[in-house]
């Protein structure tokens, strides 16, 4: 099934067909999913694609992870897909950012399989994913201290808003103005996600002792929230994962 990215009046259905494997899902990620798009965004597709056998038991090395970038009407567009194998290795590996794509709710092309490996997300939840989030923010925050842009900083509180609902309710929430009403986030926010609508790129216009004081403030929030968190420390899903690939690569 494949689906037309509404929102931005964009039919992707035409790329999807042209891989040169079965793509077994494609959701938008980045910007659009997090809820700040500016208007000359790039548009971020992430999914998973389907080698045949022969390419994993021969003497190639396949090309498990494939990337392709193109314009549309001066957006653009950046495809990247896992083979099934690699992607759900990463599902395993406490790695937050694949299961935001993978949950997406913007669905460019779906499968039973999507549905299937979305169904076993929840089994790889665990209370380690906090590790995920806080690295990802002082990534991002090192970035923001170094060029006072207002990008960074916005994904810096997204990651670490993301992280702190995650270990509260075991749900993976990527879009910051719903965190906003969900977990007690910095006033500042809603202006922030403006300003973003307006410009890709530029300096965010902040107090900067301020904003670290909420950057701080909510990495002790989810120190806390781990160490509460009622998530289990290692996958429960192992398993059904093993089995749902090796059916799927064995029906092709």
């Amino acid at each position: 099934m494949t689906g037309t990215l509404d929102a931005m009046g964009v039919d992707l259905s035409p790329v999807v067909a042209e891989q040169p494997d079965p793509v077994l899902f494609a959701t938008v990620s980045g910007a659009h999913l997090y809820g700040f798009p500016s208007r000359d965004s790039d548009v971020d597709l992430r999914g998973v694609h389907l080698l045949p056998a022969a390419d994993l038991v021969g003497l190639r090395e396949p090309q498990e992870t494939r990337s392709l970038m193109w314009d549309r009407d001066g957006i653009e567009m950046d495809l990247v897909t896992h083979d099934l194998r690699k992607f759900v290795r990463l599902m395993l590996r406490r790695n937050g950012y694949v299961l935001e794509q993978l949950l997406s709710p913007l669905v460019v092309h779906t499968t039973d399989t999507h549905r299937e490996l979305a169904a076993l997300a929840p089994g790889v939840l665990t209370s380690h994913h906090a590790h995920h989030y806080r690295g990802f923010a002082k990534t991002q925050w090192r970035l923001f201290d170094r060029t006072g842009e207002l990008k960074p900083l916005l994904y810096t509180f997204r990651v670490l808003l993301t992280g702190i609902h995650l270990m509260r309710s075991g749900e993976v929430q990527a879009h910051l103005p719903t965190l906003i009403g969900e977990v007690d986030a910095p006033a500042c926010l809603p202006e922030l996600i403006a300003a973003k609508a307006e410009r890709e790129h530029g300096p965010a216009g902040v107090d900067r002792a301020r904003v670290l004081e909420d950057v701080e403030r909510l990495h002790a929030v989810l120190d806390a929230a781990q160490q509460d968190s009622a998530l289990p420390p290692a996958p429960t899903a192992h398993d059904a994962l093993h089995d749902l690939v090796v059916r799927v690569r064995l029906q092709g």
